[in-house]
């Protein structure tokens, strides 16, 4: 399901990643949980694609997650 808020965000996410980096893995996560309702595996699937959202915009650095410098 679709999480309301970063807040509601698993442990994994919420602990580790900026707040900005946060909205955008909500965001990335609610868009593919409609795109692909009714397919199997559905929440690995739209994890995955919340975490290439974050990666795009963000790298890590040690145990830190950074924005990355363009």
């Amino acid at each position: 399901m679709p999480y309301e808020s970063t807040d509601d965000l698993p442990d994994s996410v919420g602990h580790h990643l900026p707040p900005l980096a946060q909205v955008i893995y909500l965001a990335a996560f609610a868009n593919a949980w409609h795109e692909h309702a009714g397919e199997p595996d559905i929440e690995a699937t739209v994890h995955r694609i919340a975490w290439a959202a974050v990666k795009r915009r963000y790298v890590k650095d040690g145990e830190t997650w950074v924005p990355i410098r363009q």
